[in-house]
């Protein structure tokens, strides 16, 4: 009878898992997906609601067509948005609600880091996509960082490094380590490809990568915030 449910067994684990592996980038991209859509429904879903109550017509009442028009909706603004800030005119404006926003004592704070966090991670300069590795949760086990800056030791002038350490799966929540420069391992990895990595839970990346230390020369400090 064991002879029978040992190999019956074996064939089911080994059939689920070949399942999850197909699944499994599927499930991902859905998942990712559905985030963004479902972000981009919950900001344009107020005014196309109310549209429906200015222009109470059929259509627009039925609950599948409002989260779509939300979503399209919401991708045109963005749209708009962006190409007037693509102008000389738009980008006045969009400095004069950035001043505005420096104004207020919370939003600043938040404001300002976001900003700057968004123009180091979209930005076009070598040094500022610097895909790193680092001795985290613990010495010995590596993980995937973006190096944001650098600055010093008050103390001892010694260089650190500000690396921001995503989660796997879902990036959208980090950690920030600082720690010195020499306990940085600098990759050759781009961003795309770290961020394919953290996605798929490494299933998609490279074949090598730079795991041992080595020499890393730290950009000059950036200033203060």
């Amino acid at each position: 009878m064991n002879r029978l449910i040992t190999p019956t067994l074996r064939s089911l684990q080994n059939n689920i898992l070949a399942g999850i592996l197909a699944i499994g980038p599927l499930f991902v991209t859905w998942l990712i997906f559905s985030f963004v859509l479902s972000s981009l429904a919950r900001a344009g879903l107020p005014l196309v609601q109310y549209f429906a109550t200015v222009f109470p017509t059929t259509w627009l009442n039925q609950h599948w067509m409002q989260p779509a028009l939300a979503v399209l909706l919401t991708l045109v603004v963005l749209y708009v948005v962006g190409r007037l800030t693509s102008v000389v005119v738009g980008r006045q404006v969009f400095r004069l609600f950035e001043r505005l926003f420096a104004r207020l004592p919370f939003v600043a704070k938040v404001y300002t880091s976001v900003r700057q966090l968004l123009d180091t991670m979209m930005a076009k300069k070598e040094s500022s996509q610097r895909v790193v590795l680092i001795d985290f949760p613990i010495t010995g086990q590596k993980s995937i960082g973006f190096l944001t800056r650098t600055l010093a030791d008050a103390s001892t002038g010694e260089p650190l490094a500000a690396v921001l350490v995503p989660n796997a799966i879902n990036p959208t929540s980090a950690f920030l380590q600082i720690l010195p420069m020499t306990r940085v391992i600098e990759t050759s990895l781009t961003m795309e490809q770290a961020m394919s990595m953290l996605l798929t839970g490494g299933a998609v990346g490279p074949e090598t990568i730079q795991y041992s230390s080595q020499t890393i020369h730290p950009p000059p400090i950036s200033p203060a915030l």
